[in-house]
């Protein structure tokens, strides 16, 4: 039905505006949604132990869907397994100006320069408050754009700080194309230096939590290399292989269309590939030491499976959500059933 019926009128109307429409619809219609989506399946066979905390299945939202924490209630009960929420920065930003969000069906993809847009942490905190236990929580989190290059760790300890009660992992997002000083962010020495300051201060809490790094489907293999150097010298929790693309390769759109849609990082099918290889060398290099998230292009249950046989421990789905819907979730835990009986 959502294939058929669905997604084609929903896809008649401007992206951005749509996605708030089905944010409501969600939040205030749920008991009428849930009439027409697929019962989310519930096996012990798809729980997943990694980083320390127990997953009732391997299957999760990716961050920027609900960047302000007020629908991961609502998402529970469609059958993910874990939500990301965020990005969330320290202080409220708009964004980039609209238009901002651009869909390519001929390619199944998305292009999108949101620019981080949230309502700040304390925003995220207030909603958190309200978490019914439900599901487990990770807290995406990244600098405000106009944040000087010198205070940008002291952005990223302004959302560690504020959200570490309320979520049960964290994800250091330093590899979006759509914020200032990208460069910097993803520099190795940097890198460090953040992770750094992070642990030291999730070693001053009671509970320490999980703290994972986001990177980039572009980075070639040595600064993959890097990465895993990086990942084993620090000994952080773990890694989300990838963000969005910059690269333009292989569309089927128009070099027309794409030329007018301009900036942005590209997810969905297009970065399907890359994001697997991503995931390969990273497993392969550290002789797997560390537990990957695989996200980027999962719109079957056959391309979740890739990415798991690839090295990855977790999934996570969000431009897949789009286009294939709720339905997604469940095919792609019914074949990890099957693959694994």
């Amino acid at each position: 039905m959502y294939k058929s019926i669905i997604r084609p009128l929903l896809f008649k109307f401007d992206p951005e505006k749509v996605h708030y429409f089905t944010f409501d619809m969600l939040k205030n219609w749920g008991w009428l949604t849930k009439l027409f989506l697929p019962k989310p399946i519930v096996d012990k066979r798809l729980e997943r132990e990694v980083f320390g905390l127990k997953f009732k299945n391997p299957v999760g939202l990716a961050a920027g869907f609900d960047k302000n924490a007020v629908l991961y209630n609502e998402l529970a009960d469609l059958g993910f397994g874990f939500v990301e929420i965020g990005t969330v920065t320290p202080k409220p930003q708009p964004g980039n100006p609209k238009k901002r969000l651009f869909r390519l069906p001929l390619d199944k993809g998305i292009i999108n320069r949101m620019g981080f847009n949230n309502d700040g942490v304390a925003a995220a905190v207030a909603q958190l408050k309200k978490n019914k236990g439900k599901i487990i929580i990770g807290g995406n989190i990244g600098k405000n754009t106009s944040t000087a290059p010198e205070n940008y760790t002291a952005d990223f300890v302004e959302c560690f700080e504020q959200l570490h009660p309320f979520v049960d992992y964290f994800v250091l997002n330093v590899s979006c194309p759509n914020v200032g000083s990208h460069a910097k962010l993803e520099d190795v020495d940097y890198l460090r230096e953040l992770i750094g300051e992070i642990q030291k201060r999730n070693a001053t809490q009671p509970q320490q939590k999980p703290i994972l790094l986001k990177i980039a489907p572009d980075l070639n293999p040595i600064q993959l290399d890097e990465i895993v150097e990086l990942v084993l010298e620090t000994q952080i929790d773990g890694v989300i292989a990838s963000n969005t693309s910059v690269s333009r390769d292989g569309l089927k759109t128009s070099a027309e269309e794409i030329n007018a849609i301009g900036n942005g990082g590209l997810s969905g099918q297009p970065i399907k590939d890359k994001s697997t290889a991503v995931i390969r060398h990273l497993a392969k290099k550290s002789n797997g030491a560390f537990p990957i998230i695989g996200v980027g292009g999962i719109h079957s249950a056959e391309d979740a499976l890739e990415k798991l046989n690839a090295g990855a421990s977790l999934v996570q789905i969000y431009t897949g959500f789009i286009y294939e819907g709720p339905q997604l979730i469940k095919e792609i835990n019914e074949a990890i059933l099957k693959q694994n009986h």
